[in-house]
């Protein structure tokens, strides 16, 4: 509930971004095209970067972010000065190998990418 009350506020802000797309579908955060949404354990919460840059980046595309969002979503600048979406304090990114909406291939890969659950 509380997360579908943060949407509601996301789109009330008037941005257009992929931010304003993001739903809870199975218990977890997915963009509008049901893609799941990771988060990763070298991210430090609330640091304001992203510990994700080069190869891990083409893997793990970051969620791009609109101007202004609402908690508990905030936005990071990324070293190459694009903006991504964080969900409490946490950057996030989609995965390359999940192919369709509904796919989780990159849930605990590696034991340091995880699905955004509220």
């Amino acid at each position: 509930m509380k997360t579908m009350i943060a949407l509601a506020a996301l789109l009330l802000t008037g941005s257009v971004a992929h931010a304003q797309d993001l739903k809870k579908d199975g218990g977890v955060l997915v963009t509008a095209s049901g893609m799941t949404v990771y988060t990763f354990d070298k991210d430090v919460a609330d640091s304001g970067k992203s510990a994700c840059a080069g190869p891990c980046i083409q893997n793990w595309p970051a969620v791009a972010a609109p101007d202004k969002v609402a908690a508990p979503y905030s936005v990071i600048t990324r070293e190459d000065g694009s903006k991504q979406l964080a969900y409490k304090g946490k950057p996030l990114y989609t995965f390359v190998k999940d192919a369709k909406a509904g796919d989780r291939a990159g849930d605990n890969f590696k034991d340091v990418w995880h699905v955004v659950k509220d």
